[in-house]
């Protein structure tokens, strides 16, 4: 038998066969064959490219074969990922980051063939299944020919002050002169393109919105970007959030989120230390109210963030900026418009344990984070 028609024997078992014994008389096959490893590894290849083809992207793949799998499947895509991407078009510096960061670790060990076989058929049975999404792709970006800018690096470096240090009031300083330093990093960038030959479009980006908690989690995305002038759409089966705004201000989300969320679950595990050293056990309810209370407390003090900001760059400037921020925010609605036709609002559970609540927005406070629109 043909190298080629054994896989094409065990896909069609495995892949397109729903019967319970159809994964184990896929590998088994495989297994037997260590000629067809090589036309295993190239079909592996063109599932990849199947899935950039449907919008999805490295930092996607690798997030939903973690969400779906387990570590051998994670190593094993993302073998497959390096070994595709030679063949692969130029698509621009957020691309070639997410497959900078795709996980370099060495390939699963070979316990045995049949289990090696398995394993590969589970991941290519999930790339296959994979959905379409919304392609990303930006028609014009002027702001990813650039290097990163001189603001993004000290907002970078302020937020991972704020993240190490264990005293509230150093957290809240850092993170308050980050947050207005992104402020003024968009302002600046927004009358850079409005003076500029061929004006800047908004793009997209996904970030991944993870268990636990992922509601509240998508709930401080979504206040993070709207206080960057970025509007967030949560795809809660996925597990991501689909940023659209202008290039500078989607790098801020990313940030300013990460670096929040690290500094809430920071605070959230102290808050609970205290509540058990007091004698009251907490709960799943009071972590989800703490991260609830986290996102709406932040959601406000964002807000009021960039309005100052704003505002005091529009009088000591003596520029009109509403015209200016009107128009960028009416591209960004088309173009979440475009992408998305339909959304939906989601009203937050499980957010009704009061201790939680006080907790979590008394660390927003030291964070000293804001802004917040309903959950798209």
């Amino acid at each position: 038998m043909s190298t080629s028609r054994t896989v094409d024997r065990a896909f069609e078992a495995a892949l397109y066969d729903t019967a319970e014994h159809a994964l184990d008389t896929a590998a088994s096959l495989l297994a037997a064959d260590p000629m067809a490893d090589a036309e295993l590894a190239r079909r592996g290849e063109e599932f990849v490219a199947t899935a950039w083809r449907r919008g999805w992207q490295p930092a996607d793949l690798v997030r939903i074969v973690r969400r779906e799998l387990d570590d051998v499947h994670v190593r094993l895509v993302a073998a497959l990922i390096r070994a595709q991407a030679p063949h692969d078009r130029p698509r621009g510096p957020r691309w070639a980051a997410q497959l900078d960061a795709v996980p370099d670790e060495a390939a699963p060990p070979r316990t045995d063939r049949f289990s090696h076989a398995t394993a590969v058929l589970e991941l290519y049975r999930l790339l296959l299944r994979l959905p379409t999404l919304e392609p990303l792709d930006v028609g014009k970006a002027r702001q990813e020919n650039r290097p990163e800018s001189r603001a993004l690096a000290r907002i970078r470096a302020l937020l991972a002050k704020a993240e190490a240090t264990g005293y509230p009031e150093e957290a809240e300083a850092l993170s308050a002169k980050a947050q207005e330093l992104m402020a003024r990093h968009s302002v600046d960038e927004a009358l850079l393109s409005a003076h500029a030959p061929s004006p800047d479009a908004p793009g997209a980006c996904r970030i991944g919105v993870e268990a636990p908690y992922e509601q509240a989690k998508a709930v401080l995305l979504d206040a993070v970007a709207d206080a960057n002038h970025c509007r967030a759409v949560w795809n809660e089966p996925l597990g991501f959030s689909t940023v659209v705004g202008f290039e500078a201000d989607l790098e801020a989300v990313e940030l300013l989120y990460t670096s929040l969320l690290v500094q809430a679950e920071a605070a959230m595990t102290k808050a609970e230390a205290a509540q058990r050293a007091g004698g009251r056990k907490r709960t799943k309810t009071f972590r989800q109210s703490f991260l609830a209370a986290y996102a709406h407390r932040a959601g406000t003090r964002l807000r009021a963030a960039a309005e100052a900001v704003t505002a005091a760059a529009g009088s000591a400037g003596g520029v009109d900026l509403l015209p200016v921020l009107a128009s960028r925010e009416v591209a960004v609605t088309d173009r979440l418009e475009r992408m998305f036709p339909e959304t939906t609002t989601t009203r937050l559970r499980g957010a009704g344990d009061a201790a939680g609540w006080t907790e979590g927005t008394r660390a927003a406070d030291h964070a000293e984070v804001g802004r917040r629109r309903p959950l798209r």
